[in-house]
Order: structure tokens, then sequence, then C-alpha cells
């Protein structure tokens, strides 16, 4: 039982890491990787204010959030300001290059990581716990987001995404909302990075390397793009489905590269055959 809970915990992070990523990529047609990043911000940010300051729980993980905001608006400021795909470039350098850095800081723990967060829920329900927050974050950030986007300001972000050029000749500020689209998902993913934190008590730079971009595109691709509920049964999908083939009992030097090779084969056959994903996006009605 306690597995199936631990699982459930880890969907609801991925839930919150997959719709926020869905907000930029699907809904705002950012294209950026570097996602992983910021939840590692979120994360990193979130242990050390429990570590050192014994910070509320709650506000630790709402300043990783802020963080995370933050340090998303310098880098998308300087990227969105010239078309194509800087954003994207740049993205992956910002990941690569703070990965590195936090491999090298003194109060990171360097690249064995970052360990000694508090434990702040104790007892034999304590999975359970973590379970019904991340959960109950996860539909709230679900709702959140189709809120923002079914609004009038979705509509902004709808008709920036699908004819920038038409919209700026309108007077629309089409670099305001992707700044605040860019902001709000690596804000939401900074978040879960807090949560993931307490719940784990420790974390590394290994945990949000290529690989975490690659997991989270794909769960956005396969459950469907600029769907509210296609990241959902994306990131449930890709969390469950590793976790069947663990039970082949297959050597860890085969797991790690064929849980790759899914999520790659996943995207491939996806993006031909079903570009929709399996819950494709509902017609804006006019």
């Amino acid at each position: 039982m306690e597995y199936f809970v631990s699982l459930a915990v880890l969907i609801g992070i991925y839930v919150i890491l997959s719709s926020s990523f869905n907000l930029i990529i699907g809904f705002g047609g950012l294209i950026s990787i570097a996602h992983p990043i910021f939840f590692a911000i979120g994360a990193y940010t979130t242990g050390l204010l429990a570590i050192h300051f014994n910070l509320n729980p709650v506000l630790a993980v709402l300043c990783g959030g802020g963080l995370a905001f933050v340090a998303s608006i310098m880098l998308s400021l300087p990227s969105l300001r010239v078309s194509g795909d800087y954003l994207l470039i740049t993205s992956i350098g910002f990941q690569l290059g703070l990965l590195e850095i936090m491999k090298h800081l003194g109060i990171t723990g360097g690249a064995s990581g970052l360990g000694g967060i508090p434990n702040i829920v104790h007892g034999s329900n304590r999975s359970a716990v973590f379970a019904v927050v991340s959960c109950a974050m996860a539909v709230v950030v679900v709702l959140f987001i189709r809120w923002l986007i079914n609004g009038p300001y979705g509509r902004a972000v709808s008709a920036m995404r699908d004819d920038e050029l038409a919209f700026s000749t309108l007077g629309r500020n089409a670099m305001n909302i992707k700044l605040t689209i860019f902001a709000i998902g690596s804000g939401l993913a900074g978040i879960a990075g807090g949560i993931y934190a307490y719940y784990y008590q420790y974390v590394s730079p290994e945990q949000f390397e290529i690989l975490q971009s690659a997991m989270i595109l794909t769960m956005v691709v396969v459950g469907g793009m600029g769907s509210h509920w296609g990241p959902v049964v994306g990131a449930m999908l890709l969390l469950i489905l590793p976790q069947a083939i663990s039970f082949l009992n297959l050597p860890l030097s085969i797991m790690a590269p064929l849980q790759g090779v899914i999520f790659s084969l996943l995207v491939i056959l996806f993006l031909f055959l079903r570009p929709q994903g399996l819950v494709a996006p509902r017609k804006r009605q006019h």
C-alpha cells in the first residue's frame, strides 16, 4: 500500500510540472526545455530555507516558487526580445549552466546533493499526507490554468500564439504575455520542487537534467498539448508505465536506457500518428 501512496505523491508533483509546462509550450507556444531547472530552483530554495532558517514549510515552498518565477524572467526577458528559437537555445544553456553551478557550490551540497532537509510530517501516515497535499495542489494548478486560459486573458494568449504579427498590429503587447505565461509556468514548477524537497528530504543535480526535460515533454505530448486534462493523463501514464516495467526485474544498466528509449519512441509515435495526443484540445468557440 505504501508503494501506491508514494506513487500518488509523484503523480501529483508531475501533474503540476506537466500542466505548468503545457501552459508555456501548449497554450503559450513558447519553446523551452528548461522546465526542470525551475523545478530544481524551487527544490533547492525550499531545502536551504528549511535547513538554515527553519522557515514555515508553506512559506518556504512559496519562496521556492517565487525565486523560480523571478529566475524565469531573467532567462526569458533577453531571449524573447528576438524572434526564432532563441528561447530554446538560451533555455538549454541556462539549464546546463545552472546545474554545473549547483554541482560545485558548497551551500547546495555540490555533486553529492543537498541532504538533511527537515521532516515536517511524522508518523506512519507521512506519505498519505504528502499524497493529499501534492494531489490537491495538482488539482488547484489544473483548475487555475483552466480558469486563466478559458477567460479573456486566455483568448489573448491564443491570439498571440496563433499569429503574433497580427496580434501586435492590433496594439497588443505580445512580449508582456510571453513573459507572464513563462513566469507563471516556471513559478508553478518551483512550487512542485518545494513539495518534492520536503517529501524526499534530499535533492541532487542529477534529478533535474535533460532526461527530466524529455520526461515532462513526453507527458505533455502524449497526453495532449494544449489540452487542460491531457498533461494529467500523460503524467499518470508515464509514471505508471515505468513502474510496470520495473516488475520485469531487469538490471539497472538496462532499465535506465530503456526508459529513455520509451520516452523517445512515445514522442515520435504520437507526433506522427496522433499529434493531438490522447486528450485532444477543445476548439475554442468564438
